[in-house]
């Protein structure tokens, strides 16, 4: 907890400055020729906005404060003689079939919810539909990379020393509950920050992003949402002993979320907003219904991988 406290503040002290030098690499850009890779990087801090900034903000600090979360690991498993929880080896046979079971599942479930919702008119086609290679340099890249990051850390890293120290209910809460906040940290649609490159612009976003989670809508509608899927991915981590089925339906999630989002679009007016669908297939009433089928779905196909370990 403390870790993910001092990321936040590092994030919201440096995201000026890395504002300001991402606005003077796009002045530039735009200014004079420049190598390629410098080019493209300046036109990118040229549309970027200042909570892009942050989030970019946020990953540095975090990586920078790991160290830290690792010496102090190190020093409560010396104290106490905890050694982590082992995880299960598996063959890669296993893993793969997990990894697709997961991805199916979870990709396959929240898909056919956006199909659901477009034959109610919540979603509709956008005019232009980007192609396959397009769809997949979108999509992949960040189904890969976000599943094996975010699963390692919040479910290997994380919730792997929880539960040496609590019950594992409430190791599978409390991270969950990490990952959600974690989600959620950035500020509502339409925030403006008057001064982004002044020295407490940072901490000024920082404080519209915490005013956001004052919202009960945004409980019942987002975060709840976000809580669900990470006690999802947690027991999942519990009944195998290993991180492989949570990291196929972390990576279905993705792969559907974002390749849906990317050829449908929602309607503003619909009547199912905002209680029962959000602006994604991440916010509503249905799209936590969908997960609770997703839950119900894997208790019964994690008994062919799960272990005697059980969520109590």
């Amino acid at each position: 907890m403390l870790w993910v406290v001092s990321a936040v503040i590092l994030a919201a002290v440096i995201t000026p400055w890395i504002y300001r030098a991402g606005d003077g690499l796009a002045n530039a850009a735009a200014a004079r020729d420049l190598p390629a890779a410098l080019e493209w990087l300046g036109a990118a801090c040229g549309r970027a906005c200042l909570s892009r900034y942050f989030s970019r903000a946020l990953v540095i600090s975090a990586l920078a404060l790991l160290p830290f979360l690792f010496r102090r690991i190190r020093r409560i498993r010396s104290g106490t003689g905890a050694d982590g929880v082992a995880t299960r080896r598996v063959s890669w046979q296993s893993m793969l079939v997990q990894i697709a079971a997961g991805c199916v599942i979870a990709g396959g479930l929240l898909w056919a919810t956006g199909a659901v919702l477009e034959t109610l008119g919540a979603y509709v086609p956008k005019n232009k539909v980007p192609g396959i290679g397009k769809l997949v340099r979108g999509i992949l890249p960040a189904a890969i990379g976000a599943s094996l990051l975010e699963e390692w850390l919040f479910r290997g890293l994380l919730l792997g020393l929880w539960l040496k120290f609590a019950k594992p209910l409430a190791a599978c809460l409390g991270s969950s509950l990490v990952f959600a906040f974690v989600h959620f940290l950035r500020p509502p649609d339409g925030a403006i920050i008057a001064a982004p490159g002044a020295p407490l612009a940072g901490f000024e976003l920082l404080g519209k992003i915490l005013l956001h989670f004052t919202d009960p809508r945004f409980f019942v509608t987002d975060f709840a949402t976000l809580f669900v899927i990470g006690m999802i991915l947690a027991r999942a981590r519990l009944r195998t002993g290993a991180l492989w089925f949570s990291i196929g339906l972390h990576a279905g999630w993705i792969l559907a979320f974002k390749s849906f989002n990317m050829i449908y679009q929602s309607v503003p007016a619909h009547p199912l907003r905002p209680w029962g669908v959000g602006d994604s297939l991440y916010s509503g009433v249905l799209p936590l219904l969908t997960l609770g089928l997703t839950a119900v779905i894997c208790h019964f196909v994690l008994k062919r991988f799960e272990t005697t370990r059980a969520l109590g």
